[in-house]
């Protein structure tokens, strides 16, 4: 049996002969109707699996997510360090700490760059 939760950044896969109650009664509240259980013999996705943008919880979580907060998420998506990311920038390390810890607001001109460098849009950063 296999549980398939997929949101735009998030896949869950739980391959076995069961679930864990315990975890599938943890998927059922955050998830609410949209989370499904296939019985499966391979691990594969299928139009059955769950769209996480449509949840309550990602709209949630993605109106929380501030500029400062896509500039970190981003740049170690990419495997960047704050010092790596500064040099592509042209700035000090510490701008990037600043950056993101909302101590140094992101300019446009900047926002552009980190849209280039981390190929994300624009908006993240503003």
């Amino acid at each position: 049996m296999q549980a398939v939760v997929k949101t735009h950044h998030i896949k869950i896969t739980v391959e076995g002969k069961s679930i864990p109650m315990k975890l599938a009664n943890f998927l059922k509240r955050e998830y609410g109707s949209e989370y499904k259980v296939i019985a499966t013999k391979k691990a594969a996705y299928d139009d059955n699996s769950l769209i996480g943008k449509n949840t309550k919880w990602y709209k949630d979580i993605k109106n929380k997510i501030t500029p400062a907060d896509s500039l970190k998420i981003y740049r170690q998506n990419k495997g960047l360090s704050q010092g790596k990311l500064a040099k592509l920038l042209g700035v000090l390390p510490s701008n990037i700490s600043e950056m993101e810890r909302s101590k140094r607001g992101i300019s446009k001109e900047v926002a552009k760059k980190l849209s280039l460098i981390l190929e994300v849009p624009v908006e993240k950063f503003i």
